[in-house]
């Protein structure tokens, strides 16, 4: 490649890849490099299926580009990285002459920064109207649910025991839906903060878990031991934790394998605003994952995707989560399904 083009390319700031007819890497700039974490000398002449382990974009349309010479796009595609590492890419695809020579030119673009900034955005909104609508129905449920069960309650005690049955069960079924609006209406109490290991938070978690976990499905500890002590109030986060991890081993079954991980970041902006310090703690199993006509409505209550489920536990995760000016995360596909938890450090308790 002459001196001009390759100037040219190793200065784009996206990342570019060069490919043959046999979709093999003719050339890559440094960009390309720090994405895939690969080094040139590694890509050079290998084959696009070894430079990553998942592509959402189908491969073969790859090679339909030199027969028809015509480029495609695609936005939003989902990439694997041989490290691991799952991201959100913009992809353009464009047939191209360098030095008499038919080339692909694949242009990759990362958005995974300004879709988590939108998604947030979303989000936050959505959630804040759901909650002001589910918390006016629920109060509009539990007025009259109260009246009902005092009356039930007063004409219990005019009956001989023999005829109590059925008002016996009108207040247990009224106690019931109490609860459950209980729920939906979300903790009231702001309990005082004050500084806690995250890490013995997770053991009590899976100390309660493992009472009744399925023999095969296997808990792995993946700790950060630098992460310092946080102000939180341990029994929300607990609950917070708890709902996700029972979501986790519920959605595996009889058998899988659930991550429990912790790490600091640096420099993260959450729910709109900069922290300088922020732990998170990923929740990882291997189950069939998350319906995608759910995603985007996964933490609204009542939205569920087992058929026993109550759809309240994720909602009140969120809810306690954000009371900590936090926020949960999610990104699922068959066999993979990863919950973010983040936290700001605050040492101040």
């Amino acid at each position: 490649m002459s001196t001009i083009y390759k100037s040219i390319f190793d200065n784009v700031v996206s990342s570019i890849l060069l490919l043959d007819q046999q979709l093999c890497v003719h050339h890559n700039n440094p960009a390309a490099e720090q994405l895939l974490k690969l080094s040139s000398k590694r890509m050079a002449g290998s084959h696009l299926n070894t430079l990553f382990h998942h592509l959402s974009s189908n491969t073969q349309l790859f090679s339909q580009v030199f027969e028809t010479d015509q480029g495609f796009t695609d936005n939003l595609a989902t990439l694997i990285c041989v490290d691991g590492r799952s991201v959100t890419i913009d992809l353009s695809v464009s047939p191209i002459e360098v030095e008499q020579q038919h080339l692909l030119l694949v242009e990759i673009r990362q958005v995974d920064q300004q879709q988590r900034i939108s998604q947030e955005m979303q989000q936050l909104t959505q959630q804040q109207l759901a909650k002001n609508l589910v918390k006016g129905l629920a109060h509009e449920i539990k007025n009259p649910l109260g009246g009902l069960r005092g009356a039930a309650q007063l004409l219990h005690r005019q009956l001989d025991e023999s005829n109590q049955e059925y008002t016996q069960m009108i207040m247990e079924q009224a106690d019931r839906l109490n609860n459950l609006v209980e729920r939906l209406l979300g903790p009231n109490t702001h309990h005082q903060h004050q500084l806690h290991n995250i890490h013995q938070v997770l053991e009590k978690i899976i100390q309660l878990v493992s009472i009744e976990l399925p023999k095969d499905i296997h808990i792995e500890r993946d700790y950060d031991p630098s992460i310092p002590d946080i102000s939180i109030d341990d029994e929300q986060i607990q609950q917070a934790l708890l709902n996700i991890i029972q979501n986790a081993i519920q959605a595996m079954g009889d058998s899988g394998h659930l991550t429990i991980m912790s790490r600091v970041t640096n420099q993260v902006t959450i729910n709109g605003q900069r922290h300088r310090l922020a732990i998170e703690i990923k929740i990882i199993d291997n189950g069939p994952g998350i319906a995608p006509h759910l995603h985007n409505t996964l933490f609204y209550p009542m939205i569920t995707g087992r058929a026993q489920g109550t759809g309240l536990g994720l909602s009140i995760a969120q809810t306690l989560v954000q009371q900590h000016n936090g926020r949960i995360d999610f990104k699922s596909r068959p066999g993979f399904t990863e919950f973010t938890v983040s936290l700001p450090v605050i040492k101040e308790a």
